[in-house]
């Protein structure tokens, strides 16, 4: 290969990269939101500075089905959003996600710096409960649950749309060959081409246990405000660097 094949190659292997180039578009992007209030240490813990935890001490639980995803296929998600604020600006701070498929897990972690790691999220409705699980190394760590479309929140869109347009920080750190810090960088994304098809809310519970590799329960449940269940088409762009840690 010559320079300007190098160039050209979307991600690494050469031979078969692990991911095309962006942006990248989701059709029926379903999203199971349950959100809690936690620790305010906890949350302080886990929010890296420069950004700021929501006095309000929320924490969003999410599970994502994502069947139709340009360049990534069939695959579901499942982490922690912490509310928080930059420069005074609202935020939601991505800091644990949790997936079923390699190539949005290279594409999330070396493009965006999205916190992907490889474990089995479920999300399914039985009977008259929408229900996510997460299990890692075969054990169980999260469990959700919420009442199916109880209250119908898509007369009134606007609320939904206004969460998926929110500022999203991520915390992007990729080490050199020699082991340091190449880059650390606080990185701002914003989805685009929002199209939302249905938004319900519901009372819901969730359950995290204890585990080393996946801590989703570092964050405590303290008290549960509620369920959200939304449907959507978007599209995932590329970001920008709001904050360097290198400079």
């Amino acid at each position: 290969m010559d320079k300007k094949q190098i160039l050209s190659l979307s991600a690494m292997p050469p031979a078969s990269p692990s991911y095309p180039k962006g942006p990248f578009r989701f059709v029926d992007r379903e999203y199971m939101i349950i959100i809690y209030e936690s620790d305010p240490a906890a949350i302080r813990a886990a929010v890296p500075e420069p950004l700021v935890p929501d006095p309000s001490s929320q924490v969003f639980y999410e599970w994502i089905k994502m069947p139709d995803s340009s360049g990534f296929g069939d695959y579901t998600e499942s982490g922690v959003v912490i509310p928080c604020s930059f420069k005074g600006q609202p935020f939601s701070y991505v800091a644990q996600m949790y997936l079923d498929d390699d190539p949005p897990i290279a594409g999330g972690r070396e493009i965006w710096g999205f916190p992907k790691k490889y474990a089995e999220p479920k999300m399914e409705v039985c009977h008259d409960t929408l229900t996510g699980t997460l299990h890692y190394a075969g054990q169980l760590v999260a469990m959700g649950t919420m009442g199916y479309k109880f209250e119908d929140m898509a007369r009134d869109p606007a609320k939904t749309m206004a969460s998926l347009q929110k500022n999203q920080a991520l915390l992007k750190i990729i080490p050199g060959p020699d082991g340091k810090p190449a880059i650390c960088q606080l990185v701002q994304v914003n989805l685009t081409d929002i199209t939302v098809k249905g938004s319900w809310s519901a009372p819901a519970r969730l359950h995290l246990v204890p585990h080393v590799n996946a801590p989703v329960a570092d964050l405590p449940v303290r008290r549960i405000v509620g369920g959200r269940h939304f449907i959507a088409d978007l599209t995932l762009p590329w970001g920008k660097v709001i904050h360097d840690y290198l400079k």
